[in-house]
């Protein structure tokens, strides 16, 4: 039998009890017009004693896949709890959204200015706001992200390894891919795990763009996590997948070898053999044409979609490589 909650819980000064819904308008900074510009945070508690989760997304303005997925998880009110709380956050870096861009107004990556200060940069500010405004009554967390730089990920989520219980959440949300990824210095992922918040981190699609495949995946992920946890609503149906999500221990960069055009084969999320051609590169005036191929079996977790390479440039990454480690 669940327990009624009788406990109100304290978000930026304003008290959500058991079985209220709230929308919290924070505002941190008007823009430079002084234009107000409010982060919506929405909370939807049930009456019953549960886990606090939390989905959010934008961290990086100009990745909208996720943003895609938080605001179906509202709209299909998949975010309305049977027990406990959810919190959903969808556009955090509200500022590089209204850009389009990856960063704060400031310059900054929100994703390396983690714990961030109250008296810092902007970006900074607004780290240290959701570190000690949110996260103390976050038990699970989902952070979902996309590719940055044209970069198209496969749906992955990422963990550090060496974390049971991370392992059994990542088993749970069952994404395609299951990556073993360091955490970053100054990343909001870095610091839940200081926090004792654990955190998947969803990687999928790339910037300025919505892939619905990815939020599919995502959106799946999300129903198997609240499921486990036995908060999802009976009315919503948990899709399993065919196949348990791959992990990765190992991956590497494939460069590009020369500048030029890029004519990609589409083989993102694909197990390829060594050899395989994963791509042309050309000169724009028809004098040559290199083929990129795989340095090793493996499967492509993450392509360039973009029609223009540099010498350097990565261009793909594939799992069991023997290069060096993914960005």
């Amino acid at each position: 039998m669940m327990k009624i909650n009788t406990t109100p819980i304290l978000l930026f000064g304003e008290s959500i009890a058991p079985g209220e819904n709230k929308t919290i308008n924070v505002e941190i900074a008007r823009l430079h017009t002084t234009t107000k510009l409010n982060i919506p945070i929405i909370v939807r508690r049930s009456k019953f004693e549960g886990p606090v989760v939390l989905f959010s997304a934008g961290i990086h303005g100009d990745e909208i896949n996720g943003v895609e997925i938080v605001r179906q998880l509202i709209h299909r009110k998949i975010n309305k709890p049977k027990k406990g709380t959810i919190i959903c956050i969808p556009i955090i870096n509200v500022y590089g959204f209204v850009n389009k861009s990856r960063e704060f107004p400031d310059g900054r990556d929100l994703n390396r200015v983690f714990p961030g200060s109250k008296t810092g940069s902007l970006a900074s500010r607004f780290a240290y706001h959701i570190l000690t405004e949110i996260l103390p009554v976050v038990n699970y967390a989902v952070d979902f992200h996309a590719g940055g730089a044209s970069r198209f990920n496969a749906p992955q989520i990422r963990i550090a390894q060496n974390n049971p219980d991370l392992k059994v959440l990542a088993d749970v949300f069952d994404a395609p891919f299951t990556l073993y990824s360091k955490n970053i210095t100054g990343s909001f992922r870095s610091s839940s795990e200081k926090m004792d918040v654990k955190m998947l981190l969803f990687e999928g699609g790339k910037s300025l763009d919505i892939n619905n495949t990815i939020a599919n995946e995502g959106v799946n992920g999300a129903i198997r996590l609240l499921s486990h946890l036995d908060m999802l609503d009976p009315k919503h149906t948990v899709v399993s997948q065919k196949h348990k999500t791959i992990y990765i221990e190992k991956s590497g960069w494939i460069r590009a070898k020369c500048s030029g055009l890029l004519h990609d084969n589409n083989t993102i999320g694909k197990f390829v053999k060594r050899g395989t051609i994963l791509a042309t590169i050309t000169d724009p005036y028809g004098k040559f044409e290199r083929k990129v191929k795989a340095p090793n079996d493996g499967y492509i977790i993450n392509a360039n979609h973009s029609p223009i390479v540099y010498e350097g440039d990565a261009i793909y990454h594939l799992s069991n490589a023997l290069g060096e480690e993914g960005e």
